[in-house]
């Protein structure tokens, strides 16, 4: 434009930035420089002008369709994916505030990382494997649920010959056909929503379905459905552990229709983890700490009989089947030196229970047989 203020850098080298400063997100907002997110935290990129209004309309209108725009205006937010080709994806919500538009850019990483590389608990490499039932990856925004799954469909993908059929919105990292067939479906341009989705996922063969959010009644009911009828199933919640994700399921449901999805929960769960992202020790990145749930005949009896909040001390205890707690795992990576004490106590729900765990080792291991049995 010949607007003298207006941008005076190319939008693509912003998005090379982020590659460059191995940043997770961009930030694009009126009345500031762009932002970066590193490490967790925010930084101004200083080097670049604070930006107008008009600046950041014409940058998110410049990657936008024209269908995408109409989506903009007429909903004051959308979703998207875009792509630098053979460089970089992102994921981008674009809003509306104080009637101007901002945007987060969100990099999904080109390759994707095994279950090992990315140092998820073992346990995911076994849910990997199972024939049917439902696994969940829960955790706050931003703590690496979509990575930690991509690497356990790329690990189906590598080892089964099966049908695997994603509902995203909007569609992350993409999975070539390796051994098994892969068809990622969109919502919004591939289908209109996650529980259109899924039920029409079900009448197209599939072994595996990853559902990328589990939003409503409907998607819920037909997870579950679809992990009963022998399908194995992955899906997302914004969940903080184990038990309040069973809660959060069950809650969903009217109360006369509650004891069925407790049973329902109680024969086709497979497994829980629930995933923060936490700053290491050496200032370089970040690492996973996770809780994981492994529905032992002990925790399927609770969560048919509605006692969840016993569920806890079975995962404390069963650190043989595969299972650890959030402090358990923050206390290994201390031990590791792999993460601060200061860091560890400020995601820790119990720090007395945490130094237990650090200056003590597992004291709860031996017993874990006893209470198995």
């Amino acid at each position: 434009t010949d607007d003298p203020a207006s941008m005076h850098f190319d939008f693509a080298d912003l998005l090379l930035e982020v590659l460059e400063r191995k940043a997770s997100d961009l930030h694009i907002s009126a009345g500031s420089h762009p932002q970066l997110r590193i490490r967790g935290r925010l930084t101004p990129l200083e080097d670049y002008p604070k930006l107008s209004p008009q600046d950041t309309r014409e940058v998110i209108y410049s990657i936008l369709t024209n269908d995408q725009r109409q989506r903009l205006e007429t909903d004051w937010q959308i979703d998207f994916a875009y792509s630098i080709p053979s460089v970089a994806r992102f994921r981008v919500n674009a809003y509306f505030q104080r009637s101007a538009i901002g945007a987060a850019f969100r990099l999904i990483p080109h390759d994707i990382k095994s279950i090992d590389e990315l140092g998820l608990p073992a346990v995911c490499h076994e849910m990997a494997h199972k024939p049917r039932g439902f696994v969940l990856v829960t955790g706050p925004t931003g703590s690496g649920k979509s990575t930690s799954l991509a690497a356990i469909i790329d690990e189906i993908n590598r080892t089964r010959h099966d049908h695997i059929l994603t509902v995203e919105d909007p569609i992350e990292f993409l999975h070539p056909h390796k051994n098994c067939l892969v068809n990622q479906r969109e919502i919004g341009s591939d289908a209109q929503t996650f529980g259109y989705g899924l039920k029409a996922a079900l009448r197209q063969d599939p072994d595996v379905i990853l559902v990328g959010e589990m939003r409503d009644l409907e998607t819920i009911q037909t997870a579950l459905t679809a992990a009963e009828t022998g399908h194995l199933v992955f899906a997302t919640l914004h969940t903080q552990d184990a038990p309040q994700t069973i809660d959060r399921i069950i809650d969903v449901f009217p109360h006369n229709q509650q004891g069925q999805v407790r049973m329902q929960l109680a024969v086709g769960l497979q497994g829980i983890v629930t995933q923060t992202l936490v700053p290491t020790a050496d200032g370089e990145g970040r690492c996973v700490a996770a809780e994981v749930l492994v529905p032992t005949a002990g925790v399927r009896n609770l969560i048919r009989e509605g006692k969840i909040h016993q569920i806890y001390s079975l995962i404390q205890t069963g650190a043989n089947h595969g299972m650890q707690t959030m402090d358990a795992s923050l206390a290994g990576l201390v031990r590791a030196g792999r993460i601060t004490m200061a860091t560890a106590e400020t995601r820790s729900s119990n720090p007395t229970e945490l130094r237990r765990l650090i200056e003590g080792g597992p004291a709860t291991a031996p017993e874990a047989s006893r209470v198995a049995a």
